[in-house]
């Protein structure tokens, strides 16, 4: 399998050439997976980029048939409101080992107190369930929540200067607390999510009784394979020996010029575009990719497009990533600020501005122009 194919499988599987057209919101087969909304218009601009004909964030946000909740490496994504209590089990930790890794430190003072790690998330969502009978800041949450539980569960944060619960098990600890995000909404708001099944606070014990379609593993197999299991470990932040434990036993081994993965299905022929363009958002699926050196084989171009803060967009033609963009702002009018990393076509410049203005006027813009930096 050619690089140019494996890339071209993962564009196809995730949608990104589908040309837009009247569907559900929740036809995107990507929300599956969850569609991560980090940075503004994250998720209702990868919508977009899928064909889901959504005006703007808003059309995203006001949707009664999605939902917004913190789940994988804590970040918030969207889902299909009725697969909620499935993406719950789908998303709790593999294993106590498993939790450990994902809660980042946290599980540390767990250890000292004889505490297991998924009997500690259990205690947080139990709490939280407690805390939030209405909707409720965030801060106002972290308050009460701190108030409740005792000190194993807490730390100081230097930059709050103020004692609380650890972040990431507050964060995934909210969905086995049964509790939503309210979208558009910063300082972000919890609140419970209606019609939420009778269960006990807490991860699920068995994540692999979810329906296949929603299972992490399956699907970074399915959206960005070829993969190894180090490759879903590092997206997951759990163990790869537990991965592998888990590995589906219908994963299909392919080599990708040279290099050894796994896929679901058989490999088919997929017709390449050279002529899809698509400004993807920094966080985009496509970009999620654990194996960057495929992604973008140019290594001196990684730090660009994945620093450590402040990640920009990526512009994608055909199978490449030929360039990052970033937004700017002024007086209620949008101007792309384009790096590009080869030189672009009159063809993709004029598609290029397309598109911008297609961006532009999902955040309620007037399109400036593209200004090259």
């Amino acid at each position: 399998m050619k690089r140019s194919e494996a890339l071209a499988y993962r564009i196809h599987e995730q949608q990104l050439d589908r040309a837009e057209a009247p569907r559900p919101i929740t036809d995107a087969a990507v929300f599956d997976f969850g569609v991560q909304d980090t940075g503004r218009d994250g998720a209702s601009w990868a919508l977009v980029n899928r064909g889901v004909p959504l005006r703007d964030a808003a059309g995203l946000e006001r949707s009664a048939d999605v939902a917004l909740v913190w789940t994988l490496r804590a970040a918030p994504h969207y889902y299909r409101r009725t697969d909620l209590p499935e993406i719950l089990v789908a998303t709790s930790p593999l294993s106590d080992k498993d939790a450990a890794k994902r809660v980042v430190g946290a599980d540390k003072p767990l250890r000292e107190a004889a505490i297991g790690t998924l009997d500690g998330l259990t205690e947080v969502a139990t709490q939280m369930r407690h805390v939030v009978t209405r909707p409720l800041i965030k801060g106002e949450v972290s308050t009460q929540l701190t108030a409740r539980l005792d000190s194993p569960y807490l730390r100081y944060c230097g930059a709050c200067k103020a004692t609380h619960s650890w972040e990431v098990p507050f964060r995934i600890g909210a969905l086995y607390a049964g509790l939503e995000l309210e979208p558009g909404t910063s300082p972000p708001v919890l609140r419970p999510i209606p019609r939420w099944p009778k269960r006990k606070p807490g991860p699920a014990l068995d994540p692999l009784a979810a329906p296949q379609s929603l299972q992490p593993i399956r699907n970074y197999l399915r959206f960005l394979g070829p993969a190894t299991p180090n490759d879903v470990a590092a997206f997951l932040d759990s163990p790869v020996a537990e991965v592998k434990a888990r590995w589906p036993e219908d994963a299909v081994e392919v080599s990708v010029d040279g290099r050894r993965g796994w896929m679901l299905g058989e490999q088919g022929d997929i017709e390449q575009d050279p002529e899809l363009l698509r400004l993807l958002g920094g966080f985009d699926l496509f970009l999620q990719g654990k194996d960057r050196d495929l992604i973008v084989p140019d290594g001196s171009k990684h730090k660009e497009l994945w620093p450590v803060l402040g990640r920009p967009g990526a512009v994608l033609v055909g199978t490449e990533i030929v360039g990052t963009w970033r937004p700017k702002t002024a007086s209620g009018e949008f101007t792309l600020r384009l790096s590009p990393w080869t030189t672009l076509s009159k063809r993709i410049r004029s598609q290029l501005e397309i598109e911008a203005e297609r961006l532009a006027a999902h955040r309620g813009l007037e399109f400036a122009g593209i200004v090259e930096e």
